[in-house]
């Protein structure tokens, strides 16, 4: 019962928020809601026991999209993003709709039952066995492969990572005009 609550409620999460990326034209919305379909895709490596891959769907992906939020903010100057009705009616910046509510809800949801079923997983994991029941945790494979038998694929990966991010870096800063 729990899987089939995670499963349904990170399918429609990744689905919906993916369609949001997809119907919003302002950029910190497709970010937040980019932030809401990796929130749901880890919800689903979770359903299925990939343990590993789930939290590093949380931590690299999703913390790339807070990146991506901060880049934006300074790409475009750090605009404060209010409507036009809040302009002309000089009302303050809402933190929200009934709509916005219930799509943090979901997220918050899926992030509960997916840290649920991350933490059983570890608190279950002290002798090798099947967790859920089709699935076996992958977390323990997974750092003994990246450890001793692909170490040099994962070292060029991570100087790879850090020559795109001082890549990144050069290409938005200001330019000096002489």
């Amino acid at each position: 019962m729990f899987i089939q609550l995670l499963f349904a409620s990170s399918a429609t999460l990744t689905v919906g928020c993916a369609l949001g990326v997809l119907a919003t034209k302002n950029l910190m919305h497709s970010c937040i809601f980019l932030l809401g379909s990796l929130m749901g895709v880890a919800g689903l490596f979770a359903t299925l026991g990939a343990d590993f891959v789930a939290v590093t769907q949380i931590m690299v992906y999703m913390g790339g999209v807070v990146i991506l939020m901060l880049f934006a903010v300074m790409l475009t100057g750090g605009k404060d993003f209010i409507s036009r009705a809040q302009n002309l009616l000089g009302l303050p910046s809402s933190m929200g709709n009934k709509w916005t509510y219930s799509v943090g809800g979901l997220v918050g949801l899926v992030l509960l039952l997916t840290n649920i079923r991350l933490i059983s997983n570890v608190m279950n994991s002290h002798a090798p066995k099947v967790i859920g029941d089709e699935y076996p945790s992958t977390v323990s494979q997974i750092g003994h492969l990246l450890v001793k038998d692909h170490v040099l694929a994962f070292e060029i990966s991570s100087v790879l990572l850090l020559g795109a991010l001082v890549g990144a870096a050069i290409i938005a800063r200001p330019r000096k005009q002489k």
